[in-house]
């Protein structure tokens, strides 16, 4: 597993997480803001308006309001509970403001890629109207090698986002509140996907108009008792996330500390992860609402980045924040890929750079250690430290086949025998971190069950939308037939991450290069499209006008 998440880290370093990718999303964002007139503050309120339209007698599957429930439903996942805590574990307070800026952005790229997808749309040979990307790069550009490509990293992008991490976080955190085995969720869990996904985008758009309101709600209420519980901290965290923005983060409790690029990076993948803006993803969603204009179904699109990641994320983040969980340690099991074993005995305040650097792979006076360790009764006699989720873990014990172990242990550069078990204190991530910040209100140890249901809905209305956005790609490259080969396939994914076989880091940092993968061709796409889209608005406004 080791080598395996080194490999995809390797590949990631040029996609996600180089400065190259952050940097081209928010200069689209930025291009198009100005471009067309801030269009996201000036057509904010008619995306209101048009949300709770019918739509009758419009050509479409779906009213407005399924549309922008069915592509919520896929935005507003795990990468509301888990990837904001993951951007704060990892970048700091910091990370929580470039994931506004990437929100604020990125309701212009959605009006702009959502607008030329319904503009595009077409009928398939079942008579139902599908659009996305692919449609307008070879109807708009008349470049269908790069709507192939881009179909085929979608497809793949829909393992990488929309299935495996959702059913880990699920599997994971029901397990961490209720003690439900992975496999058991993953076996139930995979029953009902397929049940849904096999009705197409009008069950799946009737299923996500009920959801979606219903989580929002969940999560909100237990999000607000964490900050009212917590309210003399509310402004401290909104002070500590701007002062960090430019100067980094620097070490506070269990926590070491994070640059600006750390913050930067890890803030602006999280949140085109979270609200999906310019993937070209929600694009097939909203390809199939019954609007009449399809510039108005632009203005309905606005409202996703708004609500996933403006309310919802940064309800998130403040939760985690005023709660002071992020520099806490807390009790867990180990993940090898997060776990080191170094020489020496370390301390936070005195070495957290140098472990920093280690953690970056720059050069540092912390090294790994080889060698034999004697344990007795789980603990290590000799002077290492143990570093387990970027913090120095504390109370370390070693068990195998689940009791504490004595004798030697020998640590050389291949990975450590998996009979043996590490557990102890260090920070948490993901899930599991945003867990403890809601236990921090009203509702004490109760309220990690209201992220476990949140999570829970969430994840489940993410995976069914990305199952249709998963079938409409490989209709584009395979053909109708092909589809439900792809959804079999897309199951078994959902199962095997479930199950506990695959590491949680594994799977997150798969997930940014498919994200990266499949923006890249559609952030081109809608650039080269630039002068249609501003066209379309000027139609658009000169018919109402009229």
């Amino acid at each position: 597993m080791d080598s395996l998440n080194s490999y995809i880290l390797l590949v990631d370093s040029y996609f996600g997480s180089a400065p190259w990718f952050p940097l081209l999303l928010l200069s689209i964002g930025i291009f198009f803001t100005f471009y067309l007139g801030i269009p996201q503050l000036k057509f904010f309120f008619k995306g209101w308006k048009i949300l709770f339209s019918s739509g009758k007698d419009n050509v479409g599957q779906t009213t407005p309001f399924q549309a922008l429930s069915t592509a919520l439903s896929g935005t507003v996942g795990t990468g509301n509970i888990g990837g904001v805590a993951m951007a704060i574990f990892i970048g700091g307070p910091a990370a929580l403001f470039w994931m506004w800026v990437t929100a604020f952005l990125g309701m212009t790229t959605k009006f702009v890629e959502v607008s030329l997808s319904h503009h595009y749309r077409e009928k398939n040979v079942f008579g139902e109207v599908f659009g996305g990307p692919m449609i307008y790069m070879e109807k708009g550009l008349n470049m269908k090698w790069l709507g192939a490509i881009f179909a085929f990293c979608l497809l793949i992008s829909t393992f990488g986002s929309g299935n495996m991490p959702q059913i880990d976080n699920i599997s994971s955190t029901i397990e961490s509140s209720f003690g439900v085995n992975p496999l058991l969720t993953s076996i139930a869990m995979s029953i009902l996907v397929a049940l849904v996904i096999i009705g197409g985008i009008k069950r799946i758009s009737s299923i996500a108009a009920s959801i979606v309101p219903l989580m929002a709600f969940i999560y909100l209420v237990g999000g607000l008792s964490v900050l009212i519980f917590n309210y003399e901290n509310i402004i401290p965290s909104f002070k500590v996330i701007i002062h960090d923005v430019f100067e980094g983060t620097s070490v506070a409790g269990g926590f070491l500390g994070a640059s600006f690029s750390l913050a930067f990076t890890y803030g602006v993948a999280r949140g085109l992860y979270s609200n999906e803006a310019g993937q070209g993803s929600a694009p097939i969603a909203h390809a199939t609402s019954k609007t009449k204009h399809s510039i108005e179904e632009g203005f309905v699109s606005i409202l996703e980045p708004f609500i996933d990641t403006l309310i919802i994320c940064t309800l998130t983040g403040l939760v985690i924040l005023s709660s002071g969980v992020w520099t806490e340690k807390f009790s867990n099991n180990f993940e090898r890929t997060s776990m080191f074993i170094v020489n020496g005995s370390l301390e936070e305040r005195n070495d957290g750079s140098e472990v920093l650097k280690f953690l970056s792979g720059e050069n540092s006076s912390v090294k790994n250690f080889i060698g034999e360790l004697n344990v007795l009764s789980g603990k290590i006699s000799e002077e290492v430290t143990i570093i387990n989720n970027r913090s120095i873990a504390e109370d370390v014990i070693i068990l195998k086949d689940n009791i504490p172990f004595n004798g030697k242990l020998y640590i050389d550069e291949e990975e450590i025998d998996p009979s043996y078990q590490f557990k102890g204190k260090s920070l948490v991530k993901s899930a599991v971190l945003t867990s403890k910040a809601f236990n921090k209100g009203f509702f004490g140890s109760y309220g990690e069950y209201i992220v476990s249901i949140g999570l829970l809905l969430f994840a489940f209305s993410t995976v069914i939308t990305w199952a249709y956005y998963g079938d409409r790609c490989t209709a584009y490259l395979f053909g109708e037939s092909s589809v439900i080969y792809y959804r079999i396939l897309y199951i078994f994914a959902f199962f095997v991450a479930g199950s506990g076989y695959l590491d949680t880091e594994i799977i997150w940092n798969f997930a940014l290069i498919t994200v990266a993968a499949s923006t890249l061709p559609n952030l081109i796409s809608i650039f080269l499209l630039r002068e249609k889209m501003k066209n379309l608005i000027s139609a658009y406004l000169n018919s109402s006008d009229d």
